[in-house]
């Protein structure tokens, strides 16, 4: 250190003295832990961030670019008295992990892991506040039951907006799903459910970048020639992407 430079600069070299110790102290005392059952009386807050992908090579700039602000917003809810759930996890299961494993010749479950701990390591020294306790990786079995258990519920309804004030999601063989609106403005039939094309979840026509003429939407040989509706629609388009409708609340 310079002679000229005050021993309370807070350098780098201050910061390894500093940071580690604390970091390590927040761990010890479970500092950023969320009780299960949660404390009585105190607001309930759950914040959560993106999932990365554990890359080989860690972090990059990006990353701690959106971590910073929501571990900012959740110091400043703890410190008004707020209780805070801030879980954080790992985007271990598609093509990207996939692609890695061919690339070095390793097994996905292998490379994940092992990235994934790199990622922690540099996490860690980030000094978030994450609940460490509560991590997830998409790959784990544990975890993808659930959202596959998720799908069949919205898969398995279709969505009744004459339901109740506000709709609500019904399932499939039960009742009949609306008429739906055509580019010209006329109307269809309502057709009882109890075929596929009914369901909330379905291989058929959507809002997402569905026009006539625009050849998007999934269409090649031709453009959709029907309006997006807000409900699947049997035969009227060449449009594939598949549009989630509503979660089933039986």
């Amino acid at each position: 250190m310079d002679e000229g430079t005050p021993r309370f600069r807070y350098d780098v070299r201050l910061a390894n003295d500093i940071e580690p110790r604390w970091q390590d102290r927040w761990e010890r005392e479970g500092t950023f832990q969320a009780p299960n059952p949660a404390a009585v009386g105190r607001p309930k807050f759950y914040l959560l961030d993106f999932f990365p992908y554990p890359s080989g090579i860690g972090l990059h700039v990006g990353h701690p670019l959106g971590y910073i602000g929501t571990d900012v917003f959740g110091r400043y809810l703890r410190m008004t008295g707020h209780q805070v759930l801030h879980p954080f996890g790992f985007d271990t299961f598609g093509l990207p992990a996939e692609q890695y494993a061919i690339d070095t010749g390793q097994h996905p479950a292998v490379t994940v892991q092992q990235n994934a701990a790199v990622m922690r390591r540099q996490l860690r020294r980030l000094g978030l506040g994450h609940d460490r306790r509560r991590e997830i990786l998409t790959s784990d079995p544990s975890f993808y039951r659930g959202t596959q258990w998720i799908f069949l519920q919205i898969f398995n309804c279709w969505f009744d907006p004459d339901a109740g004030p506000a709709g609500r999601a019904r399932p499939v063989g039960e009742g009949c799903w609306p008429a739906w609106t055509t580019w010209t403005g006329r109307r269809t039939s309502s057709p009882c459910s109890g075929t596929g094309s009914a369901r909330a979840a379905d291989r058929t026509a959507c809002g997402t970048g569905c026009s006539p003429g625009s050849g998007t939407g999934g269409s090649r040989s031709r453009s959709c020639t029907t309006r997006p509706s807000p409900f699947p629609r049997p035969g009227r388009s060449r449009c594939q992407r598949r549009c989630c409708r509503s979660l089933c609340q039986t």
